[in-house]
């Protein structure tokens, strides 16, 4: 059986800067409010000419280029979103298309924050059991636009901003180390504590056409704050422990924590809980905010440019979101 390797790493962030101040402007908060609930200073909202498929093509094609690798060599591309350009069909195929490459499959993963290491997990099996050598795997969101930008939606609205991430993963050479393993894990029960019921199929177009009440919220993320904190903060723990158990590793072999960016007083919380040191966790959170499923590929890219991220860490990657869904990866980059 193969091993899988991350052999380039990418990121597109919109160059809209929105911050604290900005949003003060059009609802009722301010930064101190902001910065203390969420660690958040600023963050990225898309222009008129970004898509999720498109900004996923901009982070590809830093991605390939870091890689080394042809677009052309590609045997499959993941997209992980919960905010795909149609309802149907995926962002997969539009970037398939957008990069000009071969009629490869394109498959699309709905698991929220949680999306891009399930994606992970996808992707490296189909590399272990040689279906295939690289693999295009991309996190994108485009939050901006769905948002309940007055003081009603600030509980959540003021959280989200808009980006992309990618990484190329690839067949490692013999004696090579790549992906460790990876785990993953869901609790329906709490799937409306974290949620966007409308738009659906029952409710779509009847809704939107002859009924729009202004007072809907539904059509609007909603999220319950500290239930999805209180869960947060063990589920991160648990399955950073359990991918730390599947490989006989110590906390102390970490070399770099990337946590999915959803709130910094999380990441914070899991760092003193795991009694780990400043320089082996990432955020970034204060200048991109949660941006869902691109967060990791996003991190794990800038921490790249900064040298914080180095070939032969053990790196270890978790998130939590939606679903309930919670997932962790270990590798070595």
């Amino acid at each position: 059986m193969y091993k899988t390797k991350i052999s380039g790493v990418g990121h597109y962030v919109p160059d809209n800067v929105v911050t604290n101040e900005d949003l003060s402007k059009i609802m009722d908060t301010n930064d101190a409010w902001i910065t203390e609930r969420t660690g958040i200073k600023e963050r990225r909202f898309a222009g008129p000419a970004d898509s999720p498929s498109s900004m996923g093509t901009k982070a590809a094609l830093v991605a390939l280029e870091r890689a080394g690798i042809d677009k052309n060599e590609i045997d499959f591309i993941v997209f992980a979103t919960l905010s795909p350009d149609y309802y149907f069909p995926g962002p997969g195929v539009l970037v398939q298309e957008q990069l000009g490459i071969k009629e490869v499959g394109a498959l699309d993963v709905r698991n929220q924050c949680s999306g891009f290491v399930y994606g992970l997990s996808v992707a490296d099996q189909f590399i272990k059991t040689g279906m295939y050598k690289n693999i295009l795997l991309i996190g994108s969101e485009l939050h901006s636009g769905g948002l309940d930008m007055t003081t009603r939606g600030r509980g959540v609205s003021v959280i989200f901003g808009d980006g992309a991430g990618a990484v190329v993963l690839s067949r490692a050479n013999e004696g090579e180390e790549g992906i460790l393993s990876t785990h993953m894990h869901s609790e329906g029960k709490y799937a409306e504590e974290l949620a966007l019921i409308a738009p659906n199929t029952a409710r779509w177009v009847p809704t939107i056409m002859e009924n729009n009440d202004p007072d809907d919220i539904s059509y609007y993320p909603y999220m319950n704050g500290n239930f999805v904190f209180k869960h947060a903060v063990v589920r991160f723990a648990e399955v950073i422990q359990e991918a730390l158990v599947a490989n006989s590793k110590k906390i102390e072999d970490i070399d770099l924590l990337i946590p999915h960016q959803a709130n910094l007083r999380i990441s914070q919380f899991i760092q003193k809980k795991m009694a780990l040191r400043d320089d082996q966790v990432y955020n970034n959170i204060m200048r991109y905010g949660n941006t869902t499923a691109a967060s990791i590929p996003i991190a794990m890219s800038e921490a790249w440019e900064k040298g914080k991220l180095k070939r032969g860490d053990t790196v270890c990657l978790a998130a939590f979101g939606s679903g309930f869904t919670w997932a962790s990866a270990l590798l070595k980059f």
